[in-house]
């Protein structure tokens, strides 16, 4: 009996083994090893029929509450999947918050911010632990488009849900007041007679600012868990997270070159609510020139030329210093004008060797929609000092023609003054970008149509945030690139220590990356990281360098079209001559110690 069962299982366990091509191909994993003779024979054997495993598998999601870089909660997300029969940890990402830093906020106003973000947190590890696990489990972290759709789909029924709540509390606040409805409008009615005159006095002959959308609690799980199966789908493709998003933007076509975004860096933020007037400019940002590599453009060792050592020992005895360090990773200081900033910086600039405009360029955060005063109609730049949209075109070409080394405006106006943006294009259109930050903090309001709806400009600032997802960041560079707008992947003021938004920045193909300052370890790091990308496409020969800066000649383009001109469109290559190149570097570097120079320490 017992030997009868043993021919029998082992008939078995030939056909099975027989079934899944085990003898064949192990024969042919023999044979190709013995001539290679290899040290590790066990090794090469599995790496040979690895090849021949399932893909892996999500398991499970794990969600928890983690601090980002100035000590507020955020959400990790990890990914387990199953590999060859075990369940191993793949990846984690965590994802920024959006929640902006207060100036100076009132202690009621910081609690109720604190209650809503631990709310949100909490709420989103609740989703990815239960929901989306179960929702993800036994789907391959490689099909990130299907994943996010099921996210995205996922997020509208939550949608729906906080709708059918707020539909159903408000009938029942209705009902609560019908009892005293009578009592109400006489009180109403005698008061709405004392204020129409009042009101005519004061009308706002702007655009009134457009609603803010309300972000809903637990949105951070749907950014956090697509990014982090964009992460696991590079881990188990074997390819760094770069590569992957570029192949996910390109259907998978492998790019022969790919191109380094040139970081915005933070050197100044300046405060609304500081005892200085400016309240203009947020922060005031280096560019450095396209020529430069990433490395020539950070590097700390300027004082190694012989440009540098010359002006260094003619340095001029320090100013007081500045207060402190910002959040953004940049110092803070106050001015009581525009050109202030500008100048302090062109002599930082002069006294370590560097020439504004030739060797370094910079940009300038407006924040403007932060500044308006909706009773006066009016933006406040300086303390007491008011303009409108109209005069606040003229004063932005009349601070870029005298400081020509400006190449970037960011918000320099709201995104409701859509007349003022045109006029600005024209104006200023052709000497520099005039981008868009807080017109696109919401990417599911930039699609409309297949379009993009924000003001016109040069380009946006695209932030992964709340319900954002890794196709959804896809969509929107395809869109800006079928437009010819430029893309700036932006950190938030809550950033974490997850260096993610460099890759998503390079595989994307943005033209800038606005990182902050090069302070903060959760900044830096991701300096860091853009230059260890650097490192690898220059050893792979992939890496390419962007021609000069070339901006759209929006005036030439909104004329109509009389004939056709001999001159290729203006951000193709040999553009037409009204689109004025940047002037060529000199051999500099954009050191980081201009943040230690004699004007600024």
């Amino acid at each position: 009996m017992e030997a009868d069962t043993d021919v029998r299982l082992r008939r078995e366990a030939a056909e099975y083994y027989r079934a899944h091509r085990v003898p064949q191909r192990m024969e042919e994993a023999l044979n190709a090893l013995f001539p290679l003779r290899p040290a590790d024979l066990y090794g090469e054997l599995a790496n040979y029929f690895s090849k021949f495993s399932r893909a892996p598998v999500v398991c499970k999601l794990a969600g928890r509450k983690v601090l980002d870089g100035v000590g507020q909660p955020t959400l990790e997300v990890e990914i387990y999947c199953t590999v060859k029969n075990y369940e191993k940890r793949i990846c984690s990402a965590i994802i920024s918050s959006h929640y902006q830093i207060p100036e100076n906020a009132f202690s009621e106003a910081t609690e109720a911010d604190e209650r809503e973000r631990n709310d949100s947190v909490t709420t989103a590890v609740e989703w990815v632990n239960e929901s989306l696990s179960a929702m993800l489990r036994d789907l391959k972290p490689t099909d990130q488009c299907e994943i996010d759709k099921m996210l995205g789909e996922y997020f509208s029924k939550k949608v729906e849900e906080k709708k059918e709540v707020e539909k159903e509390e408000e009938e029942e606040d209705t009902l609560s007041i019908t009892s005293c409805i009578p009592s109400a409008v006489a009180q109403s009615g005698q008061k709405k007679e004392a204020k129409p005159g009042k009101k005519s006095s004061t009308e706002i002959t702007i655009p009134p600012a457009e609603p803010s959308e309300s972000v809903l609690c637990g949105s951070l799980a749907i950014g956090g868990t697509s990014l982090a199966i964009a992460k696991a789908g590079a881990s188990i493709n074997h390819v760094p997270l770069y590569l992957h998003i570029a192949l996910l933007k390109r259907s998978q076509d492998s790019p022969k070159e790919m191109t380094l975004p040139l970081p915005m860096v933070t050197l100044l933020s300046y405060e609304k609510l500081s005892p200085a007037k400016l309240k203009l400019m947020k922060e005031v940002m280096l560019i450095p020139p396209v020529q430069l590599s990433l490395k020539q453009q950070l590097s700390p060792q300027l004082a190694d030329s012989k440009k540098g050592r010359a002006h260094n020992k003619e340095k001029k005895a320090s100013p007081p210093a500045l207060n402190r360090v910002s959040h953004l990773g940049c110092l803070i200081t106050g001015c009581d004008n525009l050109e202030q900033p500008l100048l302090l910086i062109q002599t930082a600039c002069n006294n370590i060797g560097l020439e504004l405009g030739t060797d370094m360029y910079l940009a300038i955060n407006c924040a403007a929609h932060e500044l308006m005063d909706y009773v006066k109609g009016k933006y406040e730049i300086l303390t007491g000092t008011f303009r409108s949209p109209d005069e606040m075109v003229d004063m932005y070409v009349e601070l870029v023609n005298k400081f020509p080394s400006i190449i970037a405006l960011v918000d320099p106006l709201r995104k409701e003054d859509r007349q003022q943006w045109n006029n600005m294009c024209c104006a200023l259109g052709s000497k520099c970008y005039l981008i868009a930050e807080d017109a696109a903090t919401n990417s599911s309001k930039l699609k409309t149509d297949h379009n993009i709806n924000i003001p016109m400009c040069s380009g946006v600032v695209l932030k992964y945030v709340n319900q954002t997802k890794v196709s959804d960041l896809i969509e929107l560079t395809g869109l800006l690139d079928g437009q010819r707008r430029i893309t700036i992947l932006g950190s938030p003021d809550g950033e974490s220590s997850d260096d993610s938004l460099v890759d998503l920045a390079v595989g994307l193909g943005a033209r800038f990356v606005k990182l902050g300052g090069l302070s903060r370890g959760e900044r830096v790091t991701k300096y860091n990281r853009l230059l260890a990308i650097e490192e690898e496409l220059a050893k792979n020969r992939t890496l390419r360098y962007d021609a000069d800066f070339e901006f759209t000649d929006f005036a030439e383009e909104s004329q109509p079209e009389k004939q056709q001109p001999e001159v290729l469109p203006p951000l193709q290559q040999d553009s037409a001559p009204s689109q004025p190149s940047v002037p060529a570097l000199q051999g500099h570097s954009m050191p980081a110690q201009l943040l230690e120079s004699s004007t600024l320490t």
